[in-house]
Parts: structure tokens; C-alpha cells; sequence
């Protein structure tokens, strides 16, 4: 009988020690370098997600320690999991869930519309847009019609075509704001094999230095990310991200993806948006130096308050949702403010758009 209880206490404790155990890796999988590893990875990219069924799964715990015998492992495995919810809110909190608003010198001019597209380079404000359209499915009306709103200077277009763009363009031209189009397409038999960029002649004239067949050194490995560079060398790099999902087959693509952009990140004057498919826990280690989180670039969501707003999937809450799309930027510049927009999510894409200001940092 007592050979019995102590068994049973051993089993429990070592239950308790492997869960525990468990739990802490998947908070923090960086800690042994398993952010980019399958499972880990997904289930670190939705981290509100996971306290909440972690909450779901006390309650169902908390009934089975009604059973007397076992009631210490239940009570015990209840506790864990309430460390582990509590973690994540932390994580997530840490990061930001508000309006994304930024007390910068030139915020105000920002939001009342008095600062235009950058001339001359870093003269001027910049304010980026990024929506993954999900193959031109939320059409041109809808993506130039939140452009001119948001007064943007830069829009980058995962999965979005080069005709919608030139659409999107003429749309914005009428609108007083003209654009330059640059696309890259790896293929024509699927839209999501196309990224566009949008660049205000404000900012000068661009010239796209990624190369159009795909994969590394050229672009990223599976979806065309647009490398522009000013022609003058004067202003920023603007790049179109668009990295492959991180879905069974495509592990290695994925992580090979965010290596290559770091390193698209890693000097100069860099601004970059897009769909990473990633969160800034998979960017964990690709980092020069803090704040950045990829190569040199900081991101902007984590600077003004909003990091932890989902951006993917638009069927689900934001606060429940996966930031993977950013913007980011080299410290030439400063973040004014960067917003999730979730009044689009009707507009057709499993995306929210995203929206940053930023301004040119005079210390650089």
C-alpha cells in the first residue's frame, strides 16, 4: 500500500515537472531556440489564443478535481496553466493592445494632414500602408479609397497584381495623390505570386533591385518581396514584404525568408512593410541590437503601443488574432503612430491593413 501511494506521488510529480516544462517552451520557445520549429512556432504566433483555451482547459481540470484521489495533480495542473494564461497576458500587454498613438514632435502635423509626401528624401514624414489583399480580392476601389484617407506615401501590396496596382494608382492620381507602381510577379498563374509597391513621387524616383526570379540572393524563397532603391541614393530602401507561410513543407522557406530580410535590414536607411508571417517572437535572434527585432529594423506596432493587435485572421478578434504583418525601420526614423484598421474586414482579405507615420530622425 504505501509502495502504491509513493508511486503515484512520483508519477504525479513527474507529470507536473514535464508539464511544466512544457508550458514554459511554449510561452517562451526562444528560450531554447524552438520559435521557428514546427508546432512551437504556430502556437507562439497566437498567444491570446492559447491563454484562452489554457483558462478553458482549468475549468475542465477544476471539474476532475472534484475526484478525490486525484484531486492535488488536477488542482496542481489547474495552477500551471493559470501561470501559463497569466504569462502570455504579460507577453501580450508588454507589447501594447492600444491605439497605437505616439507623443512624437511632429505627431500632430501627422493626423491633421498637414504633413504631404516626403520631398527630397527624409525632408518630410513618410506614412506607409500595408494590406495582403489576398489576391486582388478586396479590388482596387477599396485599397486606393483607404490610401488617400490615410494620406499614404508608400503602400505595399502582397497578393495584390500589377493591373490592380496601376488601377489603384490612376484611382489615387484622381484623388491628387500620384504613384509610382513597381510589381514583381514570380508567376501568372497565381495572384498571391504577385507584390506590388506604391511609392509617392514626393519621395523621388525609385528603382526595384530584388531580382524577379525567386529565392535567395535575389528574393525571398516562395512570394516576390519588392526591394526598391532610391536612384539618386538619397532616401530610404522601400521594401514590399511578402515571406512564405510557415505551413509543414515550407519550414525551411520560412526561415530562410526571415534570414534574408534581416539582412536586407541589417545597415543603411531601410523602411520596410508587408506580410512576414511571422510574429516578433520568430524574429527572436535575427536581431543586431535592441529595439530592433529583424537585422537593424524596429517595429513599429512594438513602439507605439499596438504590437500585440492581430493582424491575420480578420475572421477572428483582433486581440485574438496574430500580428505577422509589420512595419519596420531602420532608426533613421521614429514612429508617430501605427494603427491595425479593422473597419476593412468585410473588404475581402484574411487581413487587416495596417497603417504607420513615420518621421525622419534628426540624430541620424
Amino acid at each position: 500500500m504505501i509502495t502504491r501511494i509513493r508511486s503515484g506521488r512520483i508519477l504525479s510529480a513527474l507529470v507536473l515537472i514535464i508539464t511544466a516544462a512544457l508550458l514554459l517552451v511554449v510561452a517562451w520557445p526562444q528560450l531554447v531556440g524552438l520559435q521557428n520549429s514546427w508546432v512551437f512556432a504556430h502556437i507562439v504566433s497566437l498567444r491570446a489564443l492559447a491563454g484562452v483555451v489554457a483558462l478553458a482547459a482549468i475549468v475542465v481540470l477544476l471539474l476532475f478535481s472534484l475526484i478525490r484521489p486525484l484531486r492535488g495533480m488536477f488542482l496542481a495542473l489547474s495552477a500551471l496553466l493559470l501561470v501559463f494564461a497569466v504569462a502570455n497576458a504579460g507577453i501580450l500587454l508588454s507589447r501594447g493592445i492600444g491605439t497605437g498613438q505616439v507623443e512624437v514632435a511632429s505627431a500632430a502635423a501627422v493626423h491633421s494632414g498637414t504633413v504631404g509626401a516626403a520631398q527630397g528624401g527624409n525632408a518630410s514624414d513618410v506614412t506607409v500602408l500595408s494590406w495582403n489583399t489576398l489576391g486582388d480580392a478586396t479590388g482596387a476601389d477599396a485599397i486606393a479609397q483607404l490610401a488617400i484617407e490615410q494620406q499614404a506615401d508608400v503602400v505595399t501590396l502582397p497578393e495584390t497584381t500589377e493591373e490592380t496596382g496601376v488601377a489603384v494608382a490612376e484611382l489615387m492620381r484622381e484623388a491628387g495623390r500620384p504613384m509610382w507602381v513597381h510589381t514583381i510577379a514570380f508567376d501568372q498563374v497565381s495572384k498571391a505570386r504577385s507584390t506590388t509597391l506604391l511609392v509617392s513621387p514626393g519621395l523621388g524616383e525609385y528603382t526595384v533591385s530584388s531580382e524577379p526570379g525567386s529565392g535567395p540572393p535575389g528574393n525571398t524563397n516562395v512570394l516576390p518581396t519588392v526591394v526598391a532603391t532610391p536612384t539618386d541614393g538619397d532616401g530610404p530602401t522601400i521594401i514590399a514584404v511578402h515571406a512564405v507561410a510557415p505551413i509543414q513543407w515550407e519550414m525551411s522557406n520560412w526561415r530562410s525568408d526571415l534570414d534574408w530580410l534581416a539582412t536586407r535590414c541589417a545597415t543603411g536607411d531601410v523602411i520596410m512593410a508587408g506580410d512576414f508571417n511571422a510574429t516578433v517572437d520568430h524574429m527572436a535572434g535575427l536581431e543586431t541590437s535592441a529595439p530592433a527585432v529583424l537585422g537593424a529594423c524596429s517595429d513599429a506596432a512594438i513602439t507605439a503601443g499596438s504590437g500585440a493587435v492581430g493582424t491575420w485572421p480578420t475572421a477572428a478578434p483582433a486581440l485574438l488574432g496574430s500580428p505577422i504583418d509589420h512595419v519596420l525601420a531602420t532608426s533613421n526614423w521614429r514612429v508617430a503612430s501605427m494603427n491595425v484598421i479593422a473597419t476593412s474586414d468585410a473588404a475581402g482579405s484574411d487581413h487587416r491593413p495596417i497603417v504607420a507615420r513615420l518621421t525622419p530622425n534628426d540624430g541620424e
